[in-house]
């Protein structure tokens, strides 16, 4: 491609290469097909965020019967509708995210020979410091470096920078407890006791996997992505970030620029959600995109059942149809997650392996 640097360079991480004296050209093993991002400077057939659902978590744990049962109204819709939705006054303070966001920064500034102390190898080892996605499996690479800490049933975190870890434990204790509210609510919104989730899935020894996104300025990002099209695993991911945008969801088949209000959490709905709720509730497509002025810093935190429970489609909402039936093969928490984070990132692709066809 004209202007683009023909060679190709084996990726140890984004942060080094993006920091290269005279760097003004991404190497071919980093540029997307025109059709596959479609980012154009991530301006393309974009609409803004003033419409995505907004969900006021003080309502939803308010002693006030009928402020619950407006806020699981809002939830209903917000799953229904988008699989994805920002929540507000959920009590996390902001000073804490805040932390969580610099400790992150910190760490990806760490040299490298300290962060590759991180570097995992197996898609379940509780830490893993990488670059892209999966370097094993793809041809063409993403703009981002990452960090997985496992930090739920049992937690994990770096020793580098000094500061993480007491930051790191106090918000993933947070953000658990906001992530199980949610999920009672929507346990109720599909018609359920609000316990039922949460005790069908395991969430007390529930997988919750802390992700810190690193995608530095990019001389080409119209050329790239940050993370391609697809869906998370799990029941909820929230998210948070350093303002400077880049995520992406997907809408009725647009592509919503997301902006978040300030102090909010973005959620979005994951795969197994979507198989409890037997596909009442989708889980969101989104994707990352880059810029080429400033670093973005993203802070991911994933929340599953336990890795032991076989997932299927909740009995209660099969009884309810005319005719029951399950639209989902049942499968354990821990061989979805392999398959998914083993493989390429596609769309939904790992979900579909998992759907069952019916004429």
């Amino acid at each position: 491609m004209e202007g683009t640097a023909p060679l190709v360079v084996k990726p140890s991480n984004i942060k080094q290469l993006a920091e290269s004296p005279d760097f003004r050209f991404i190497p071919s093993n980093y540029v997307h097909d025109s059709s596959y991002n479609n980012n154009s400077s991530a301006t393309h057939d974009l609409h803004d965020s003033n419409s995505i659902p907004i969900v006021d978590f003080s309502l939803l744990i308010s002693h006030d019967s009928h402020q619950r049962s407006a806020a699981v109204q809002h939830l209903t819709k917000a799953c229904q509708d988008w699989g994805f939705f920002m929540v507000v006054n959920h009590g996390i303070p902001e000073k804490l995210m805040k932390a969580v966001i610099d400790c992150t920064h910190e760490f990806f500034n760490l040299p490298e020979e300290e962060k590759k102390e991180f570097a995992g190898k197996h898609v379940l080892d509780p830490i893993r410091y990488g670059t892209s996605f999966n370097t094993c499996k793809e041809n063409v690479f993403f703009w981002r470096d990452f960090l997985k800490v496992f930090v739920h049933p049992h937690f994990h975190s770096p020793t580098k920078p000094q500061p993480y870890r007491d930051i790191m434990l106090e918000y993933s204790e947070k953000l658990r407890k906001v992530a199980r509210k949610l999920l009672e609510g929507i346990s109720e919104s599909l018609g359920l006791e609000e316990s039922y989730l949460d005790k069908a899935l395991d969430l007390e020894s529930g997988l919750q996997i802390f992700v810190g996104n690193y995608y530095p300025p990019c001389p080409q990002p119209e050329l790239t992505m940050g993370m391609p099209t697809h869906s998370d695993h799990g029941l909820l991911t929230l998210l948070i970030y350093n303002q400077v945008g880049g995520l992406q969801v997907q809408h009725q088949g647009k592509w919503i620029n997301v902006n978040a209000l300030p102090n909010s959490l973005l959620v979005n709905t994951g795969d197994h959600l979507e198989i409890f709720s037997n596909g009442k509730y989708k889980s969101n497509v989104h994707r990352a995109v880059v810029n080429n002025k400033v670093t973005r810093i993203s802070v991911v935190t994933a929340h599953g059942p336990s890795l032991e429970t076989i997932v299927k489609p909740a009995s209660p909402l099969m009884e309810k149809e005319n005719s029951p039936s399950a639209y989902y093969v049942p499968m354990k928490y821990k061989d979805y997650l392999e398959l998914q984070q083993s493989n390429q990132l596609d769309a939904k692709s790992c979900l579909e392996r998992v759907k069952i066809r019916r004429n």
